[in-house]
């Protein structure tokens, strides 16, 4: 079977069930939560993160953050992030 990567523009990546993404109080950030803990996550990851919801291509989601931060030329960054939330298991497609 070919794997699919967040490389591939059409890949719609979702949050893998075992991760809960939501805003803590405590920390003042928000964090992706699994059965063994906690990741604390930078403004970017979280950005990015909220767009992976099975709707949004890679594609579109570069595009939706480039316009939503006013800037250009993200994918590589977005793509660098999302490749290594597939590697750390946050994401599926």
């Amino acid at each position: 079977a070919t794997r699919l990567t967040a490389s591939t523009p059409d890949t719609t990546p979702t949050l893998n069930p075992l991760f809960r993404m939501q805003w803590e109080e405590a920390q003042q950030s928000h964090v992706l939560l699994y059965p063994e803990g906690m990741v604390k996550l930078n403004d970017s990851a979280a950005a990015i993160l909220q767009y992976c919801d099975g709707r949004h291509t890679v594609e579109q989601m570069c595009a939706e953050l480039e316009q939503r931060f006013k800037v250009t030329d993200i994918t590589d960054d977005v793509v660098q992030f999302l490749e290594h939330a597939f590697e750390r298991g946050w994401l599926q497609v």
